[in-house]
């Protein structure tokens, strides 16, 4: 293997700047300037720019009392996504892995996260002669295909303005959504009909259908959803899938907690027809 100094794109100082993070543990609490300099073999110049620059972000305290520095708030933040992540793709797993079985599809997980759309979890239909190129931590528009309208479809309207302003709609194929009212009316009945059907907006004869997990309190917390060739189903095993789909959605959000008093969804041939693209 080739040396960590000669690989592509390595980075010197990113290395410096997380050995400084990594010499924290539960038996170093708080470390002094000499201290860090001693565990990073560092000049202290060095140390003293690189500490003050994980300062600014949050990664490191500094305590002029105690001339002590110690791990920041930001990495706490930072662990709770992870832990609230791995923790969602443990309680979803099985039931991503059934809908899979049952409807012989490609099975995605997706959360919404610094106005990106993440995969979390995705089960590949072995048997399916298109594999789909977004794995498990893909990052995507917050816009893009069925995860992304799901998610963004359970926003605040504030949110959603912000998110379009900074990253404005932008076409996928000849079929995605690139006017912005036309766009918030199909976030509109994605709210009135608990699911999507999105055909070819994100790849070119692909479907994706996708209904919202809910946690406590009822917030959207993530989105589960189906990708498959448009003309491998007609109208009746695409109103199949819905239902399959809003179905196992309810399931998870009642095993997170769901906290209202809701009948299961019952989604209808009309709300598809409702939710096609114009």
């Amino acid at each position: 293997m080739a040396d960590k100094k000669e690989r592509p794109f390595y980075n010197r100082s990113l290395e410096r700047a997380l050995t400084i993070l990594t010499g924290f543990n539960a038996d170093r609490a708080t470390l002094t300037l000499s201290q860090i300099v001693e565990i990073v073999k560092l000049p202290k110049t060095t140390v003293t720019r690189l500490c003050a620059t994980l300062i600014e972000f949050g990664f490191l305290r500094y305590d002029p009392d105690s001339s002590q520095f110690s791990l920041g708030l930001k990495l706490l933040e930072l662990g709770s996504v992870v832990f609230s992540t791995l923790s969602l793709r443990k309680v979803v797993s099985p039931y991503l892995t059934q809908l899979q079985l049952r409807l012989a599809k490609t099975a995605f997980l997706a959360i919404l996260q610094d106005d990106d759309v993440i995969y979390i979890d995705k089960r590949e239909d072995p048997r399916n002669a298109v594999l789909f190129a977004s794995s498990i931590g893909t990052r995507r528009l917050p816009y893009f295909g069925m995860l992304g309208q799901v998610l963004m479809a359970f926003l605040p309207e504030v949110e959603v303005n912000r998110i379009l302003q900074r990253k404005p709609l932008a076409a996928a194929t000849k079929r995605s959504i690139v006017d912005e009212d036309r766009f918030k009316e199909r976030l509109n009945t994605i709210r009135k009909n608990g699911f999507v059907v999105e055909e070819g907006e994100a790849i070119d004869g692909v479907t994706g259908i996708s209904a919202p997990i809910r946690g406590a309190g009822n917030k959207v917390v993530a989105a589960i959803g189906v990708g498959f060739i448009s003309s491998s189903e007609d109208e009746n095993g695409k109103h199949t899938i819905i239902r399959e789909v809003v179905n196992t959605a309810y399931d998870i959000s009642q095993h997170l907690g769901l906290s209202f008093a809701a009948d299961r969804p019952v989604p209808t041939v009309a709300g598809w027809q409702a939710n096609s693209p114009v």
